[in-house]
């Protein structure tokens, strides 16, 4: 897939003032400080779309990008942010939680890990939530760039084992990186596909 047009649309705190025009959507979700504005210019083209910020916990609203003019970039508030207040924290998984449950143009959620960590309790809680929910989501793991290829491969392996024990498959897998663009023409095509068969439904 080529990215001819990449645009920010609008940010709001309730799916129920999402865009109404039914174009599909593809969210993007991860702990606090995983990389996401980074993947999301990376993928887009677009080095500034998203805000990049050393603090994180940046984004805290529901923020819709355009594709192409036909598909949603859905850029989601990180998860796990300790700093953020426990009210803030709370107002985050409420619109969140609505968002996932109720957005009905919503084909898929990308679920951002840091490859560099051990598999952290609280992406799994939350990837468990959307498989217990029956939310569908996608594996994307970040700055992977940052680690030699062997230990990449003992941490993927090992969030592997641990997801192995809740499910009989795991759900598709990417690996990325900001940085080298790593992973780019993998994860656009895979849109590419879904848009495909959600177009021929």
């Amino acid at each position: 897939m080529d990215i001819l047009s990449a645009s920010f649309l609008i940010s709001n705190t309730t799916f129920k003032k999402c865009p109404q025009d039914e174009k599909p959507e593809f969210a993007f979700i991860g702990r606090s400080n995983v990389g996401k504005s980074s993947l999301i210019n990376m993928l887009t083209g677009k080095k500034k779309l998203a805000k990049t910020s050393s603090t994180p916990g940046k984004t805290q609203l529901i923020n819709h990008f355009e594709i192409n003019k036909e598909w949603y970039l859905v850029d989601l508030p990180g998860y796990g942010y300790a700093k953020a207040s426990k009210k803030s924290r709370q107002s985050w998984e409420i619109f969140i939680t609505e968002y996932l449950l109720h957005r009905e143009t919503l084909l898929t959620t990308f679920v951002l890990i840091d490859a560099r960590l051990p598999p952290q309790k609280i992406d799994l809680e939350f990837m468990n939530w959307c498989g217990g929910k029956g939310i569908p989501f996608t594996i994307v793991y970040t700055k992977t760039d940052k680690l030699s290829s062997s230990a990449l491969q003992r941490n993927l392996k090992a969030y592997s084992k641990e997801l192995l024990k809740y499910w009989d498959e795991l759900p598709p897998i990417f690996v990325t990186s900001a940085e080298s663009k790593l992973g780019r023409e993998s994860v656009l095509n895979y849109v590419n596909e879904i848009l495909v068969a959600f177009k021929a439904s």
